[in-house]
């Protein structure tokens, strides 16, 4: 039997776009994606740069991929997995605020 070892790493977030912005930020060592099992099997591997509307309180309103891993399965599961972590919110002139911030995963076997 084949044994994958495989790293899922969060390679970076966003700069903030407008002066007086800071995105959101997400703790990358207690939010992970569990690598697809057919990704597994199928040798998949690649990055993906998704962006994520987060709210004040931390929560994910919105995501997107702004860039394909080039696999279906590996893009699927960094965006549910994310979209469910908890971000520190972001903040727009000083005050907490809803926020877009991008976020790079790296899918690696």
């Amino acid at each position: 039997m084949n044994k994958f070892v495989f790293a899922a790493v969060i390679l970076s977030a966003s700069t903030a776009a407008f002066a007086g912005e800071v995105p959101a930020s997400l703790d990358s060592k207690n939010c992970k994606a569990e690598y697809p099992k057919a990704s597994l099997i199928n040798e998949e591997q690649g990055d993906v740069s998704m962006a994520f509307l987060v709210a004040a309180d931390g929560n994910v309103v919105e995501s997107k991929v702004e860039k394909s891993s080039g696999y279906k399965n590996l893009d699927k599961a960094a965006i549910k997995a994310l979209s469910a972590c908890k971000f520190k919110p972001g903040t727009k002139d000083g005050s907490v605020a809803q926020t877009w911030t991008k976020v790079d995963y790296s899918w690696k076997l």
